[in-house]
């Protein structure tokens, strides 16, 4: 009887050796709780779409105007004439240059025409006033006048005499020549006194 009861405790020591061992393999092999597995794509969300042409807006044509769409007068299109337009009281004479479409469609004139007057002693070319430049759409049939202005003589003395007029119209290279309409001389003077404006700065009978 008591054989069994030795072997019956060494069999319960052995398996609680056993038991206890197996509970340790199992803390050991589960360990510390495994985290959720996390997903990760590599590459960041994708912008929104934008759309561009790549190109500026067109601005608006230049020309647009009346005056854009119709061609300068040249000289073959004009009638070029003069005439005295000197006003009694005025410090300074005049003589009025008329430039005349004679053709069947419009054209424009702008800027300062060229002027010579001819003298023996050569071409006098007169300056500009420096009047603001404006362009006029001359209609068939119209005309566009500007002025040359220049002092009396009024030394007594012959002066220097004036033989005749070149007028060039603007932008153009081919003069016309007319005779002279105003006082026949100007004065002896060391600068240049004869002046100019630009097209449309006299009217007609100024």
């Amino acid at each position: 009887m008591r054989v069994r009861n030795v072997a019956f405790a060494a069999l319960a020591v052995t398996a609680a050796l056993s038991l206890s061992a197996c509970n340790d393999h199992m803390d050991t092999a589960q360990g510390a709780p495994t985290a959720a597995p996390t997903t990760s794509t590599g590459t960041p969300p994708a912008a929104a779409p934008t759309t561009s042409t790549g190109t500026p807006p067109a601005a608006a044509p230049a020309g647009s105007g009346a005056a854009g769409k119709t061609a300068r007068c040249r000289t073959a299109d004009l009638t070029i004439t003069a005439a005295d337009g000197t006003i009694t009281g005025d410090p300074d004479n005049t003589v009025v240059v008329e430039l005349k479409n004679h053709t069947g469609k419009a054209c424009t004139l702008s800027g300062y025409a060229g002027v010579d007057l001819k003298t023996p002693s050569g071409a006098l070319s007169a300056q500009r006033s420096g009047e603001p430049v404006t362009t006029a759409v001359v209609a068939p049939g119209k005309s566009s006048y500007f002025g040359i202005s220049y002092p009396p003589n009024n030394t007594g003395g012959s002066g220097l005499r004036i033989t005749g007029l070149v007028v060039t119209p603007p932008d153009e290279t081919q003069p016309v020549t007319l005779p002279w309409p105003g006082a026949g001389s100007l004065p002896a003077m060391d600068s240049n006194p004869v002046k100019i404006g630009p097209m449309g700065s006299a009217g007609q009978g100024q």
